[in-house]
């Protein structure tokens, strides 16, 4: 994006995708041992030491403990902190405390200590309610579900062109290149 920062506006907006929608809440499921029962112990030793290299060259220290858990709250968060203009460091947060800090994002604590970090206002409240279900269910159903979008990462630019996973600078580049046209 540095590349067309002269050249266009860029709105970046992060959209709620839940990989596992049935999964369970509150302190969650040993992490490691859902990966193995997800894709099979074997092929999970395969992927981590790719993911650890590949993070490492974008400063992220993967760690492969603790829980993960049903992450709803989580993007009623997200939601929430848009609403204050912080969603952006919400989502790095919610990142760190997952990726590399062995957090699990369906722990009330970890959001309401994660949305203080990053300054976003009346979050604990927030969460004890029903507030911004109504958006996220909304943003699922049309594009998870409407969209067919069937993982993460996946990116829509300018609503004309669509990516799914992890993708070389070039490839948004040349997207860049065709909207600007």
């Amino acid at each position: 994006m540095v590349q067309f920062k002269d050249k266009a506006d860029f709105d970046v907006r992060w959209l709620p995708f839940q990989l596992n929608p049935a999964a369970e809440g509150g302190p969650g499921v040993n992490k490691l041992q859902m990966y193995e029962e997800k894709f099979g112990p074997d092929r999970v030793k395969q992927m981590m030491p790719r993911l650890i290299d590949a993070g490492k060259g974008d400063g992220i220290n993967f760690s492969f403990g603790g829980n993960t858990g049903n992450t709803f709250d989580s993007h009623r968060l997200i939601s929430f902190a848009a609403k204050q203009g912080k969603q952006d460091a919400m989502i790095e947060e919610l990142f760190k405390n997952y990726f590399e800090e062995e957090k699990c994002l369906s722990d009330l604590e970890v959001l309401t200590a994660a949305a203080q970090k990053c300054g976003v206002e009346g979050a604990e409240e927030m969460l004890r309610t029903g507030a911004e279900t109504e958006e996220v269910k909304s943003d699922l159903m049309k594009y998870q579900r409407g969209m067919r979008i069937s993982g993460v990462p996946h990116f829509i630019i300018n609503g004309q062109y669509q990516e799914s996973g992890a993708q070389d600078p070039s490839t948004f580049a040349s997207i860049f290149s065709k909207v600007l046209k």
